[in-house]
């Protein structure tokens, strides 16, 4: 083989492998990344079916239930705006409690229930992710501008004599 033969083959060759490696790791990505939702786009079936994802908001208050087998636990997830309800079973973090920050990961069934592997909670007063952040700020300017178009907001008209 010519020189310039050898060269072309290592190339073609380091390239190949490359090709190789670069699937793999978008394989290994594929397979490994989870993406975070809220309620909302949950309800609107922006979330992935049949794959684990997060999902993040608050605890909705009084929605807490434990199990008879103090494992297993009930809680709704809301963003203001749409609720989701959880099932999870195993011991929750410390922080965990209604009406703070929680991300739980696992997979909505088809009764519309999520069934969580992780669930955690903030670990501190002014941590929340940007997202659920952003999701709860629009809910309650959807929820405000709602309100703000009702007929009970509007004054009353004088009554006819």
């Amino acid at each position: 083989m010519k020189p310039r033969q050898k060269r072309f083959v290592f190339i073609a060759v380091a390239v190949a492998a490359l090709a190789v490696v670069v699937g793999l790791v978008l394989n290994a990505l594929e397979n490994n990344v989870s993406l975070y939702f809220t309620p909302t786009q949950v309800f609107n079936n922006e979330a992935p079916h049949g794959r684990s994802f997060r999902i993040g908001g608050l605890v909705q208050e009084g929605s807490v239930k434990r199990e008879a087998d103090g494992l297993t636990v009930n809680f709704v997830i809301t963003d203001k705006h749409k609720s989701i309800p959880v099932v999870y079973k195993g011991i929750l973090p410390d922080l965990f409690t209604e009406g703070k920050g929680v991300v739980a990961q696992g997979r909505v069934e088809a009764d519309g229930v999520m069934r969580a592997d992780e669930v955690l909670a903030k670990h501190d007063e002014n941590y929340m992710p940007p997202e659920a952040a952003d999701a709860l700020k629009k809910a309650e300017t959807a929820n405000a501008s709602a309100a703000a178009l009702t007929p009970a907001s509007a004054p009353a008209a004088p009554s006819p004599k």
